[in-house]
């Protein structure tokens, strides 16, 4: 039977990280999978909005949840900042009370029936049947999920908050070999790009000294600022699941839009073997 979620994209993946949405529809399809795509969607406010008014931030992301509840389907994300806003909203809605005034700021009813799930867990489900067409032999992963993803765990309901697997065993199954490294759920600062981008670059810095020393893959668009101030010259290509998943699937590079990453994949993907 096939697999129907709404689908919340969020600003990030209409803009900046349009290959990770890119490459997340087309896997889902290979996979039988049907995302549709809510409509009239807008911000859900994860960057800024919970340090401007509290309401306001659970109101943004209940939009989403009024839509997809309205489409009587359950709500899959992809990114792990909206997907952190969204189960905090659906958490908060839960009083009677914020429901009621959330209701009444948005204009809409709704019961906050919906179920929100992270398209790692979609894809989880369907780990065994995955009809790969190459195996990612050789190739080293550093699985990162940061810290909201995955905390805090009575609320978010991802994986274990100290050392998630979920991505692990996906890329597992497709023949990749994943790194144990301490640093998988740790702050890369992403909330704090424009306000204190200092800060940004030192998390950023220190989570891929780690994953070079490890032996692999993480965080990409500020490399350049981080040979500028560390002069260190890490050169690691940064992949969304999604990517590596369709690579697996037999989608080519120009599908998956591997040309828009700051540093490129391509050569250690042709090294080994996998394009």
């Amino acid at each position: 039977m096939k697999q129907v979620y709404a689908y919340y994209p969020g600003c990030t993946l209409h803009s900046t990280a349009r290959e990770y949405d890119v490459s997340a529809r087309l896997v889902c399809e290979k996979l039988g999978i049907e995302l549709r795509e809510l409509k009239d969607w807008t911000c859900c406010g994860a960057s800024s909005a919970h340090s401007t008014d509290h309401l306001l931030s659970i109101a943004l992301p209940s939009l989403e949840l009024q839509a997809a509840e309205e489409m009587e389907l359950p709500l899959v994300v992809a990114c792990a900042m909206c997907y952190s806003s969204l189960k905090f909203a659906a958490h908060e809605l839960a009083d009677e009370v914020t429901l009621n005034s959330v209701k009444e700021i948005i204009g809409k009813d709704f019961s906050n029936t919906t179920e929100v799930a992270h398209l790692l867990t979609v894809l989880d489900n369907n780990r065994e049947n995955i009809p790969a067409e190459r195996q990612l032999d050789g190739l080293k992963v550093a699985c990162y999920y940061g810290c909201l993803l995955v905390r805090p765990r009575d609320i978010v309901n991802l994986d274990d908050e100290e050392n998630p697997q979920i991505m692990d065993r996906l890329m597992e199954a497709l023949g990749a070999q994943t790194l144990d490294w301490g640093f998988k759920t740790e702050c890369c600062g992403a909330s704090l790009p424009f306000a204190r981008p200092d800060i940004v670059l030192k998390l950023s810095h220190r989570l891929l000294l780690q994953a070079k020393q490890q032996g692999h893959i993480n965080l990409d668009t500020r490399q350049k600022e981080m040979r500028a101030e560390y002069k260190d010259d890490f050169s690691l290509p940064v992949l969304y699941f999604t990517q590596l998943l369709g690579l697996s699937l037999g989608f080519s590079p120009k599908q998956l839009l591997l040309n828009r990453h700051f540093t490129d994949p391509l050569p250690i993907l042709r090294e080994k073997g996998l394009i």
